[in-house]
């Protein structure tokens, strides 16, 4: 997760940098049942190679005993555009889209922070909780919340088996919310955090919602909020957590604060008070994917664990 941190500041900086050529993903349906194949190519500058995610989407798979999502990182060398790279494409997903969450709390949450509020029992909740232990080790409590308890409960005693730190379960979402660091990673479509919850100086990570019109948090905890993105243009046409504010016109794009990278660059001010709220609006990119990618093939080549195949 250390590792996919930093990894993932190398992708938000080239962003912020405008160094990354990003296209927008593309999605063809497959069959009658809403299966999707989704495309999203990209490249870095800086970076020896390029490549592409590609997913297969089949929402009807859980009953067959299949995972609903599966896919590749496709890597090729930058200067002879040989395919270099095959990795999983679902731990990659899962892994960065939580150390973006991490880097995000390492540059705003209070140096302090000692609790941290998940709402959300799925995989998201899972890396959640570590990435945000990594990024602030001075968070030793973590609360889970979720509308199902069994599945919150049985969270909170797997993390208690694997991660370090006090993992407890909270007895409603207003003990989760009122933590240090708060993660909302559910597929809810309209809010799950209300900002009268919040306490002075917490730092939210929004992650769940990526389309117009859904968010986990209402308005109140919006405008209360320096609010940071991961990509000006992406968060514009797809974080419902911010357009439905807008959209009642009670904030505004000159209310967002900026780019993660463009904090990660000292471009923008972050935290000023130990009292302010902070806010990172998570969507996601393919820079993110890619820098991921590129990290874990030098992980593994340097481990002599890479296995090589022939075309």
């Amino acid at each position: 997760m250390a590792h996919c941190i930093d990894a993932v500041q190398d992708a938000m900086t080239a962003v912020s940098s405008d160094q990354v050529s990003n296209p927008p993903r593309v999605f063809t349906g497959v069959n009658d049942s809403g299966g999707q194949l989704g495309l999203m190519p990209g490249a870095l500058e800086d970076l020896p190679v390029y490549g592409t995610k590609i997913l297969s989407l089949q929402p009807g798979n859980q009953q067959k005993g299949y995972p609903s999502i599966q896919g590749a990182v496709l890597l090729f060398d930058r200067d002879n555009g040989a395919p270099v790279a095959l990795i999983d494409g679902i731990s990659i997903t899962a892994i960065r889209t939580a150390a973006a969450s991490g880097l995000a709390t390492r540059l705003l949450a209070r140096e302090n922070a000692k609790t941290h509020g998940i709402i959300g029992t799925g995989v998201q909740a899972r890396y959640h909780a570590d990435a945000i232990a990594c990024a602030r080790p001075s968070v030793t409590q973590t609360f889970i919340w979720g509308r199902d308890k069994q599945k919150a409960k049985f969270l909170v005693d797997d993390l208690s088996s694997k991660l370090t730190g006090q993992f407890l379960l909270a007895d409603a979402p207003e003990q989760a919310v009122q933590c240090d660091v708060v993660s909302t990673v559910t597929a809810s479509a309209t809010p799950v955090l209300k900002g009268q919850w919040l306490q002075a100086g917490a730092h939210l990570n929004l992650v769940g919602s990526h389309e117009p019109h859904k968010r986990e948090a209402d308005t109140e905890a919006i405008i209360c909020s320096s609010v940071y993105v991961d990509h000006l243009q992406g968060a514009l046409s797809e974080a419902g957590d911010l357009l439905i504010p807008m959209s009642e016109g009670r904030f505004a794009k000159k209310d967002i604060v900026g780019e993660i990278g463009a904090l990660a660059l000292s471009q923008i001010k972050g935290r000023r008070t130990e009292s302010d709220i902070t806010l990172y609006k998570s969507l996601g990119l393919f820079a993110q994917d890619l820098c991921a990618a590129w990290a874990v093939l030098k992980a593994a080549d340097a481990a002599g664990i890479a296995e090589t195949v022939s075309f």
